[in-house]
C-alpha cells in the first residue's frame, strides 16, 4: 500500500470515528411544530473541476412556509480539499453548508437537503450531519437510493403519495414515496429534531404538480446549475 493509499484509509478511518461520536447526538423525537412553521429552506450543492482541483456551490434558498413564496436566496463557492470516501460525503460539504447558512438574513427553522440523513450506514448523511451542527430540525429528500447493507426497497403503489418503510435491521432507515402516479419515487429520511410523520408532512405539503420533488430542494437544485455555471464563467475570465 502507498502512501496516498495509506493516508486515504486514514482519513476514513477518522471520519467514521467522528461519525460514531456524532451519531450519539442524534435526537429522533420532533421540534417541529408546523401550525407555527414560518421559514423553511432548501439545500443544495454542484460540484466542478479547473484542471485539478474541484470545487463547489451551496446554494440555499428559504421559503415562508405559509404561502409557499421564495424570500432569500443565498450561495457560497469554495473548494473542496476532502476526497470522496463512500459513506463520508458529508465531510466534504457541511462546512460549505454552514458557510452560506452564515449568509442566511431569515431565521431558518427546517432545513431540507437534497441527499439523505438518517438513511445511511452509521445514521450520518450530510441532512444529519448538518442538523446536529446546527442546532436545527432537518430532513434529507433524495433523488436516488442510498442502499444500506445491501437491502433493496420495497416499490410503493403506483399512487399519489404512496409509501413503504425502509426497514434495515428490523430499523427504519427511510421512507419511499411516490409523489405523482407513474413518476419515480423519491427517498425521504428524518435528518436531526424531526420524526418521520412530520418530515413526510412538510414533504408532502411542498410537492406541486409541476415537480415531484419538494419546492425547497427543487429550487436548490435549479440555482446550482444557475450558480455553477456563473462560477465557471467569472474564473474563466
Amino acid at each position: 500500500m502507498n502512501r496516498e493509499q495509506n493516508k486515504k484509509h486514514e482519513r476514513e478511518d477518522f471520519f467514521i470515528a467522528e461519525q460514531m461520536k456524532l451519531a450519539t447526538q442524534i435526537d429522533l423525537t420532533n421540534h417541529v411544530d408546523i401550525s407555527c412553521l414560518k421559514y423553511v429552506a432548501g439545500v443544495d450543492l454542484a460540484y466542478w473541476k479547473e484542471d485539478s482541483t474541484e470545487y463547489a456551490v451551496c446554494c440555499i434558498v428559504v421559503f415562508d412556509y405559509l404561502t409557499k413564496e421564495i424570500v432569500e436566496k443565498k450561495h457560497c463557492m469554495g473548494k473542496i480539499e476532502v476526497p470522496y470516501i463512500p459513506g463520508c460525503l458529508a465531510f466534504r460539504e457541511v462546512d460549505l453548508v454552514l458557510e452560506t447558512v452564515r449568509l442566511l438574513e431569515h431565521s431558518v427553522e427546517l432545513y431540507v437537503f437534497d441527499g439523505n440523513g438518517y438513511l445511511h450506514p452509521r445514521h450520518m448523511g450530510l441532512a444529519t450531519h448538518a442538523g446536529i451542527l446546527l442546532g436545527v430540525p432537518t430532513i434529507g429528500v433524495a433523488k436516488s437510493y442510498y442502499k444500506v447493507e445491501n437491502v433493496d426497497y420495497i416499490e410503493p403503489e403506483n399512487q399519489v403519495f404512496a409509501y413503504e418503510d425502509i426497514v434495515i435491521n428490523g430499523e427504519v432507515y427511510g421512507r419511499v414515496l411516490r409523489t405523482h402516479k407513474n413518476v419515480r419515487p423519491i427517498f425521504l429520511s428524518v435528518g436531526n429534531l424531526i420524526d418521520m410523520e412530520t418530515a413526510m408532512e412538510v414533504t408532502k405539503y411542498f410537492v406541486t404538480k409541476e415537480s415531484h420533488i419538494p419546492m425547497p430542494t427543487r429550487c436548490a437544485d435549479i440555482m446550482t446549475h444557475e450558480m455553477r455555471k456563473s462560477c465557471q464563467t467569472k474564473m474563466a475570465e
